[in-house]
């Protein structure tokens, strides 16, 4: 029995091929650069710095935002990362997180308050997000690899990509869930549009946008061991060394890292929440 068959694969690298690499492959590799120079300033940033100066400052974050007990781990964290000798890779992830997470809230957030103000943006980008956070994970490294090579640089990419959705999801409820007598009452005192939104609404929904920044930031972190598969550095690369020479030890000793880094993060970032 003869079946339909549907030429996608030939369609795709036809399309990768003959038209996009040509045409835009000059522009990536000039986006590639930038990125690489902005994680590589960061990393160097990070790795200079001393080490208890940096503990010093998250142990300070942590117990004014989150309380003594997340203080404590903070400063038992810091000693592991340190003690393991794993404190460089833990920075390059924390580069690598930070510039993903920068760039998937500054698309996020504004995606997230189109949707809110516009049914028609909303009904458009559901669909999108959920073909993102339901899309295999893996899936993300191909045209990052395809469009930027090996390195960190795919790695952000592919991170941005994945984290993203949580932004532009909770940044659209935040928004939705304003009061409606509020908004009707900032409208009565002659608010414009771009005053409500920056006075009363936004205010107002900060807590749920912070609360999508932690998902997306928690969503980058999960990304360092799949992301170390084109080449990322970090606590990752460490994970997958440890799978790949079936080294029990240090397979657990940088996923340890992962889980210390993935703590302070999220605490401190959700007692950001709380305190505005």
């Amino acid at each position: 029995m003869k079946t339909f068959y549907l030429p996608l694969e030939e369609w795709t690298n036809s399309f990768v091929n003959d038209w996009l690499l040509p045409t835009v492959g000059g522009f990536f590799n000039s986006l590639s650069d930038g990125i690489e120079s902005v994680v590589d300033g960061i990393t160097d940033f990070l790795i200079f710095l001393p080490p208890l100066l940096i503990t010093i400052v998250l142990i300070g974050l942590a117990l004014w935002l989150a309380g003594k007990g997340i203080a404590l781990f903070t400063l038992v964290g810091c000693l592991y990362l340190g003690a393991v000798e794993l404190w460089p890779e833990a920075m390059m992830t924390v580069a690598i997180v930070i510039v993903a997470t920068f760039l998937s809230v500054f698309f996020g957030v504004p995606l997230g308050i189109l949707a809110a103000k516009s049914d028609m943006v909303n009904r458009f980008i559901r669909p999108v997000l959920d073909f993102m956070q339901t899309l295999p994970s893996f899936v993300y490294l191909i045209p990052a690899i395809l469009l930027f090579g090996l390195g960190g640089v795919p790695a952000v990419i592919a991170t941005f990509i994945f984290a993203t959705p949580p932004a532009v999801r909770m940044t659209n409820l935040g928004i939705r869930q304003v009061p409606e007598d509020i908004a009707e009452a900032s409208k009565a005192f002659g608010s414009t549009s771009w005053q409500m939104l920056l006075k009363v609404e936004l205010p107002m929904s900060l807590q749920t946008i912070m609360a999508g920044v932690n998902q997306t930031i928690m969503l980058a972190l999960s990304m360092a061991v799949i992301a170390s598969m084109i080449g990322a550095p970090g606590l990752g690369s460490t994970v997958l060394s440890g799978i790949s020479n079936v080294n029990v030890g240090l397979g657990l000793t940088g996923g340890l890292g992962i889980v210390v880094l993935a703590i302070i993060i999220d605490r401190i970032t959700q007692g950001i929440g709380d305190k505005l």
